[in-house]
């Protein structure tokens, strides 16, 4: 049994500059759904985006889960992916755009409550302001004065941001089995997502639609770069880093949306976006501070080195 010690300050900010680049890549998201894929079908696209992407990452690591892991992936993969997805295009349909991604800026707030009760990280007045100062910043950059609210819309945010929180956390609480890679577990948790995801899908919106040549480079790209590469990455830096911190990168993904927004859509950046994004900036590096979890005991062969 050997004790696993924790990464140092360098190796930390190292792995989170790395895990910060799958919510850049998920911020494509918007851009990639309205210029490529067939209007309308989001949980079509969800199911797309998650099924191929967890069995292609199976096939690479050939690994299946045993005993308790096969609930305890289910859990994830229903908390990351099948309950997140379905809740996030439920939102994003019943709201303006900018409303949606406010109410999904809350997953670091929620997440710093998960993590104190599952993880005992400490909740510190920083990281509350942080996560604060973030959906300020968020708020500035997508929301708009003439935003009209909708009950339905609003707790199907809420309910995204905190089954992302969940998972986040959980992800983190439950770590992973010996000898099991983060590109496995990825793969087990897509796969559970996806399967929660077939029959939603089929019953609300019927038969897949016709696809041509565009659609189906459209989903090539968020099947492999933005879901089987950017969950590598993100559950990679989450086996690595503080939950927490983990969870206020994720306030980079609506910055990203108007960024390429601006680049590639022809959309209008006006001076308080930019304050906003720098705001938000702000928020998620004031965020990444220290916390001090509960001691962890990982058995690891004598052979093994610790990742850095």
């Amino acid at each position: 049994m050997t004790i696993v010690t924790r990464p140092s300050v360098t190796g930390t900010a190292a792995t989170l500059a790395l895990t910060g680049l799958a919510p850049l890549v998920w911020g494509s998201t918007y851009a990639i759904t309205t210029e490529f894929l067939p209007p309308d079908r989001p949980m079509f696209t969800a199911l797309v985006r998650v099924l191929p992407a967890g069995l292609l990452l199976l096939a690479i690591t050939r690994k299946l889960p045993h005993g308790e892991w096969v609930w305890k992936a289910g859990i994830l993969g229903l908390l990351n992916m099948g309950a997140f997805m379905p809740l996030l295009f439920l939102a994003a349909y019943r709201l303006p755009g900018g409303v949606a991604a406010v109410l999904g800026a809350a997953a670091p707030l929620i997440a710093l409550g998960f993590a104190a009760l599952a993880l005992n990280e400490r909740l510190t007045l920083r990281k509350l302001l942080a996560a604060v100062i973030g959906m300020a910043g968020v708020a500035l950059v997508v929301l708009r004065a003439t935003a009209a609210l909708d009950t339905i819309g609003i707790i199907a945010g809420l309910g995204g941001a905190a089954s992302m929180a969940a998972g986040t956390v959980m992800t983190k609480r439950w770590g992973r089995p010996e000898g099991v890679k983060p590109l496995a577990m990825t793969a087990w948790q897509l796969i559970a997502g996806g399967l929660v995801l077939v029959p939603i899908a089929f019953l609300v919106e019927g038969m897949p639609p016709a696809l041509d040549g565009r659609a189906i480079g459209g989903y090539l790209y968020l099947v492999i770069i933005g879901t089987a590469l950017a969950y590598a990455i993100w559950f990679r830096g989450l086996a690595r880093a503080n939950a927490t911190s983990v969870a206020f990168l994720g306030l980079l993904s609506p910055l990203s949306a108007a960024v390429i927004g601006w680049l590639a859509l022809g959309q209008s950046l006006a001076p308080l976006q930019v304050l906003g994004m720098a705001i938000a900036l702000g928020g998620t590096l004031l965020g990444q501070t220290a916390t001090t979890p509960k001691p962890v005991t990982e058995p690891v062969k004598e052979t093994a080195r610790v990742a850095a």
